[in-house]
């Protein structure tokens, strides 16, 4: 009975170890892509030729040097209609290589940001005028997904 019961959890143990290598080599039809922050905006009616403004002159700057420097790949302004008076019309994207990368480069952002645009009573002082032609509805994180299996 003994030898029955060592030979039945041999058995097992070699058919969830066959299991366990079938499933490692299994190939995923997807894998993970950039990582981007999605900044979801409403602009103030009537303000969208300012709102437009800073984009397209400090924004701008400052995500060119983000990407000069390594920290970023790329940026993209969407816009788009709000369905309702508290709902978002545009969107700011950047992109990252990877979650780690942004994690690891977030103080080389600060400094470089800091250095090149100012420090924090100026960064301030930006967030409180831009308040008056905009309001930030909320941020995400997203990751691409890439509909091929893993080179």
């Amino acid at each position: 009975m003994k030898m029955q019961r060592a030979l039945g959890l041999t058995l097992c143990l070699c058919l969830l170890l066959l299991g366990a290598s079938v499933y490692a080599q299994m190939a995923r039809p997807v894998h993970n892509g950039s990582v981007y922050t999605l900044s979801f905006i409403r602009v103030v009616p009537g303000m969208g030729s300012a709102y437009d403004k800073y984009l397209a002159s400090s924004w701008k700057k400052e995500q060119d040097a983000l990407k000069a420097g390594g920290i970023t790949l790329s940026y993209k302004v969407i816009s788009t209609e709000a369905h309702s008076p508290t709902d978002w019309n545009l969107m700011l994207m950047v992109e990252y290589k990877d979650l780690a990368s942004l994690e690891a480069n977030a103080d080389k952002a600060d400094a470089l940001l800091q250095k090149d645009f100012g420090g924090d009573e100026k960064v301030m002082q930006g967030y409180k005028e831009r308040s008056e032609i905009r309001e930030v509805m909320g941020t995400r994180l997203a990751r691409e997904v890439i509909l091929e299996p893993k080179q």
